[in-house]
């Protein structure tokens, strides 16, 4: 049973508090009783013996507050170096399936807003230096004092459909069988709706006439934010150019039902892990969800 209803790090979110990132008395107050999720360059972070989150007691002025949760403060701390192979840790796709939602959502929320920090070390107008602010909410170029903020990146995720079927793809890096929905990210001066049609039209050749937005999922892999729709395209062959996706298809009810009935698992139809938000569009559509 996953731990969570739909999918994953959206539930049992933290209380971000807003107005305590520029209070350094209260953060320090709270600092003491805190608990802090280290994050690796790899984006792992340590567990207990039962494979559980391993969080600090406690958190240094560094650390990057990520919010409140029933008067506790939790804080993420960026780890200059990989954990040691004798020491136990996990990432985030295996913590989301073993985790209760509280932990595995902070634990999205750190990895996110760490890689941030990683990513931001120089300022992108001027290449100065930036030092980090608001309780690490904000870099402020020691050089040209221009403001940067945490950067997340949309992206598109569609389940497609012309009435009776449904368009997967796959990517040729994945196992055998493997297919999911398709995706790809905004570009600038592009609404959601313009991006579901130029995608699904770039990946598979197919013509989408309507969509509808459904739900959204932070996906820190690194810092994304996945959008999710139904839209309505005309039935026609899907052409794929071997690379981005290797190959898309039709899928009828039935095949997706079956699918689903065996944990979305069978021999010739694997579908995406149920921690995605592709996984639920797929379920959605399934039972009856259309454009």
């Amino acid at each position: 049973m996953k731990p969570y209803s739909d999918f994953a790090f959206v539930e049992h979110a933290l209380d971000r508090a807003d107005h305590l990132r520029d209070d350094a008395q209260a953060l320090d107050a709270l600092r003491a009783n805190a608990k802090t999720i280290v994050v690796d360059p790899n984006g792992f972070t340590r567990v207990d013996a039962e494979g559980q989150l391993l969080a600090l007691e406690g958190a240094a002025p560094a650390d990057i507050f990520l919010g409140l949760h029933e008067g506790t403060a939790w804080f993420a701390h960026a780890l200059a170096d990989a954990l040691p192979n004798d020491v136990p840790s996990t990432e985030l796709r295996s913590a989301a399936l073993q985790w209760p939602v509280l932990a595995s959502t902070a634990f999205a929320q750190a990895r996110a807003i760490v890689h941030w920090h990683r990513s931001h070390i120089y300022c992108p107008k001027c290449g100065g230096e930036l030092k980090f602010s608001r309780a690490g909410w904000q870099a402020d170029c020691l050089r040209c004092a221009a403001t940067q903020y945490p950067r997340t990146d949309p992206a598109v995720i569609m389940a497609v459909s012309d009435g009776e079927h449904i368009l997967l793809g796959r990517h040729p890096s994945w196992p055998p069988h493997r297919y999911s929905t398709l995706a790809g990210f905004v570009e600038p001066g592009e609404s959601l709706e313009l991006t579901v049609r130029r995608e699904v039209m770039e990946e598979t050749g197919v013509h989408v006439v309507r969509t509808r937005y459904l739900a959204s999922q932070p996906w820190p892999f690194p810092g994304s934010l996945m959008l999710g729709f139904v839209a309505h395209a005309e039935h026609s062959t899907p052409r794929v150019d071997g690379q981005e996706l290797e190959d898309a298809r039709w899928f009828s009810r039935a095949e997706i039902q079956a699918a689903l009935a065996n944990g979305g698992d069978l021999d010739t139809l694997k579908l995406s892990p149920p921690l995605s938000i592709s996984r639920w569009l797929i379920e959605q559509w399934a039972k009856g969800e259309s454009a």
